[in-house]
Parts: structure tokens; sequence; C-alpha cells
């Protein structure tokens, strides 16, 4: 009878994690972590940061801050509806005629949006480490196919 190996501590708490946090797919750590891991929603909070701002407003900053080209409505509006739906994002209409439509974060939506800024500034820092590690395991990966 084999005995299994033990396992190190890290791994006894993530398998405990995962068990109780992330065991099916609407779990809030994996959609969420799915979410920020988008094309969109990092961006979205950023913009969002500190400011109420109306959809097509926030549409344009969007592509005038994205490298990914042009957001369609319907994309912006499920990924709104998305952050809404989780207590990140509000969403305020108007009494006018015709309605305006605005949006900011909540409470929640700052916390997530610092976040995910402390981590764009940590990859920002290590950047050129991350550079020099593609460029090493690029060049030894040609040298073995």
């Amino acid at each position: 009878m084999n005995e299994a190996s033990p396992k190190p501590e890290h791994m006894v708490r993530l398998a405990d994690e995962m068990a109780r946090y992330g065991n099916d797919r609407e779990a809030p750590a994996r959609a969420v972590m799915g979410m920020l891991g988008d094309r969109w929603t990092t961006l979205i909070l950023l913009v969002l940061w500190q400011v109420e701002i109306r959809h097509a407003e926030l549409k344009r900053a969007m592509e005038a801050l994205s490298y990914e080209g042009a957001i369609s409505q319907r994309v912006l509006t499920l990924k709104l509806r998305a952050l809404e739906r989780d207590g990140f994002v509000q969403r305020t209409v108007s009494d006018d005629v015709p309605p305006k439509v605005s949006y900011r974060l909540t409470e929640l939506g700052q916390e997530l949006s610092e976040r995910a800024r402390t981590m764009i500034d940590w990859i920002n820092t290590r950047s050129g480490t991350i550079r020099e590690n593609r460029e090493r395991y690029d060049s030894e990966s040609s040298m073995d196919g």
C-alpha cells in the first residue's frame, strides 16, 4: 500500500480554501478572479475610480485608454451588469426624459479597484524581470525544438 506523500502546509490550506470558497463556478473567489482576468473588467474598475460617469463617456474613456481596440456596447453592458450584480458598481437612472444612466463604484468596488491598482503597480515594478524571463525562456525554447 502506497502512503501518500505529506503535503506542504500551504497545499493543505489551499485545498481547504478551494473546498470552502471556490468549489463551483459561481463561487465569488472564482468568479471575481475570472472577471479581473478578462479583457475589460479591470479597466472598467480603474476608469470608474472615484468618478460617476455615463455609459457613453465610459465607453469613450475605455477606448482612449485601451490597446485592445474598441469595446462593443453589448460587451460593456454585460461587464457592467456583472459588476453591478456582485455589488461593485452602482447604476443610477435619472428622472430626465430621456433618462440618463450613470455608473460609479460602490465602496466594495473601490476596494477591489484599489487592489487591482496595487497588483498593476507590482507588475509594472517587476516588468523588467518578467521581460528578461520571457526572453530567456523563448531563447531556450527555440533551441529545444
